[in-house]
């Protein structure tokens, strides 16, 4: 019914959160069934997951690594990506179309490509391993070998199973169009920054040839290159070119945007009032920098609302003594800070 339309139509939005708090998905796909009893998953996703079950757990990891990467990128901003309970994940309608949401959409994507590639080269999954199509001598002269993370397979799996929901609603929908962008930029975050690793061989390590392959980067660099892109997002609206829709930039004044940029079809809230029918936290009670002039001090932050200040005591290890042999001996210091949070 319209519950599960509203699942459907958000699963980005919900599949970091209901994946991720998951403790393990083997129990529940055990089950012949058990690709169904996945809330949120239209037809084509649950086929994926019946023919890949042992690629799940690696999604469920993918999930995990999206949040932690959103809060950490968000910690200091009013959206700080917090979680709802239960399934609404990253709060609800009210960042659909928005650059929050393009970012949610980007960092999914990626983190499921990334995991699944993590977990074919580990030898997890019985259908992919290291990616051995690089072979021979490079226009370098280093030797291809090693075991290249086979990041194609963790893309098309991506492609597969996060787009899915969006290509269910129809490719003429301008929200279909913008998560499809944003899913693909955050793909292309990962596979423009792989990178090099290489091994010396020869007599007393003298590099007469070296092997090489090919890595993902950390997970973090990827956080870091998307946050960069949702500062710099493009705000777009539909128009139809021919027989085909496109999203153009809103002003004449925005330069084009490239297959690795995010764009937005709506302006976003201000997040500063709390309103949880619309999954708004508001930043109240949150703590915040009094001198400083970003996002993270008590001014802004606050949305001009001021500041409480309390004390605290904050227990920290001192004294540092290395003792013979090998251990270091600390004591615990207590003192007390001042902490500012808003009204």
């Amino acid at each position: 019914g319209a519950a599960r339309f509203f699942l459907r139509g958000n699963f980005c939005l919900l599949l970091t959160g209901y994946l991720a708090k998951q403790p393990s998905l083997r129990a529940i796909l055990r089950d012949p069934r058990g690709c169904e009893g996945l809330r949120g998953l239209v037809e084509e996703q649950v086929r994926v997951c019946r023919r890949q079950v042992e690629a799940m757990d690696a999604v469920k990891r993918g999930a995990e690594l999206a949040v932690e990467e959103c809060q950490h990128q968000f910690h200091s901003r009013r959206w700080n990506c917090s979680t709802l309970q239960g399934l609404q994940v990253f709060g609800k309608v009210t960042i659909q179309g928005t650059r929050e949401s393009a970012f949610i959409h980007a960092i999914s994507a990626a983190g499921v490509a990334f995991a699944v590639t993590r977990a074919c080269s580990r030898g997890e999954l019985e259908k992919c391993g290291c990616d051995r199509k690089i072979r021979g001598v490079s226009p370098e002269g280093f030797q291809w070998s090693g075991c290249s993370d086979n990041l194609s397979y963790g893309i098309a799996f991506s492609q597969a199973f996060v787009d899915n929901p969006e290509r269910s609603r129809g490719i003429s929908s301008s929200r279909a169009l913008m998560n499809l962008h944003n899913n693909e930029a955050g793909r292309k975050a990962l596979l423009a920054h792989m990178k090099l690793e290489c091994k010396c061989h020869g007599v007393s390590g003298s590099c007469e040839v070296r092997t090489c392959w090919k890595v993902m980067p950390p997970f973090r660099k990827v956080g870091n290159i998307l946050k960069e892109k949702f500062e710099g997002a493009t705000e777009v609206h539909p128009k139809r070119v021919g027989s085909r829709k496109l999203l153009v930039p809103k002003s004449s004044r925005f330069k084009p945007y490239t297959a690795h940029d995010l764009v937005y079809l709506l302006a976003s809230p201000d997040f500063c009032d709390r309103d949880p029918r619309h999954g708004v936290f508001g930043t109240y009670g949150r703590r915040c920098n009094r001198t400083s002039p970003a996002m993270d001090g008590c001014e802004l932050l606050c949305c001009g609302r001021g500041f409480h200040t309390a004390q605290a005591e904050v227990v920290e290890r001192c004294s540092c003594k290395f003792r013979w042999c090998c251990s270091v001996k600390c004591k615990q210091c207590r003192h007390l800070v001042e902490v500012h949070s808003c009204r």
